[in-house]
Parts: structure tokens; sequence; C-alpha cells
């Protein structure tokens, strides 16, 4: 018997449709990382965090917009024809998600950042904090210390 299967696999046309599904709505902090750094235009990374922790720190060229703001707030920060990703303090925090749906009801392409700055942090990615620009050791458990790619 198998655990990992006890309950049979969907079928496959179904596992593209869920796989696809997750990655329209998903990104993860590399792809993020490496389109910012690409500079790709019509991106817009949101801080959806109240203001504590964005003073603690954010990813560089995010914008800050708490999710109880984003609803009229959103037009005066985000361009009309960006796509946005949201983050929040981390997998464990449904802030991002949140503020996805809020960028999705007022007709933004949005994808929320998976592991939000949690996940950015330990995979060593720079932050912007009161002291200027700060790269803390990256976590071996969620990347290779060598790179800000896992190469998947």
């Amino acid at each position: 018997m198998t655990r990992a299967f006890a309950v049979p696999a969907a079928e496959p046309s179904t596992a593209v449709a869920h796989f696809l599904a997750r990655l329209r709505f998903e990104t993860d902090v590399a792809d993020v990382y490496a389109d910012l750094t690409a500079g790709v235009p019509d991106l817009v990374v949101v801080d959806s965090r109240g203001d504590a922790g964005w003073a603690q720190g954010h990813l560089p060229d995010a914008v800050h917009l708490p999710t109880a703001l984003i609803a009229e707030r959103a037009a005066e920060v985000v361009p009309p024809r960006a796509r946005v990703v949201t983050y929040c303090w981390g997998p464990g925090c449904d802030g991002a998600t949140r503020a996805a749906l809020a960028f999705a009801r007022l007709g933004y392409p949005v994808k929320e950042l998976r592991g939000g700055y949690e996940y950015w942090i330990r995979e060593g990615l720079p932050v912007m904090t009161a002291a200027g620009l700060v790269h803390r050791p990256v976590d071996d458990l969620t990347a290779p210390a060598t790179s800000a790619a896992c190469d998947c």
C-alpha cells in the first residue's frame, strides 16, 4: 500500500488543468526577482502589509498598499494596465490572497507571491530597510546557497 497514492492521482487531463490553474494564480520569488531585475515593464509588486511590516523591510521597487486600502487607492498607485503581484508576510498569512482578490475585483491581472516576504528573505534576496538594501544569508532549506534560482 502506498500512502502517497492511497487516494489515486487525478486523471492526467484533470491534473493539467489543476496545475495550470495554480500557475495562473501564483508565482514564486525567484521568478519575480528575475522579472524585477530584468525591468519587465508594467509589473507592479504590491506589499499588502501594514505600516510596521513595510518599515521592517520590503522588496526593492515594491509599492506599499495595505489590503484594506486597495479598493480606494489602487488607481492612484498602480497604473490601469499593470500586471500586479501581491505579497504579505509568508505562506501562513492570507493577506496577499486578500490583496490579490481586491486587485482582481478592480480588473487587474494579478498573481500572489507564493511564500511572501518570508521566502524572499529566506532565499537571500535583497530587501529595502531604513538602513538601505540588505541581504540576509540564504536558508539552504529553501534555495541553493550559490544562486537565487533553483534551476527548476
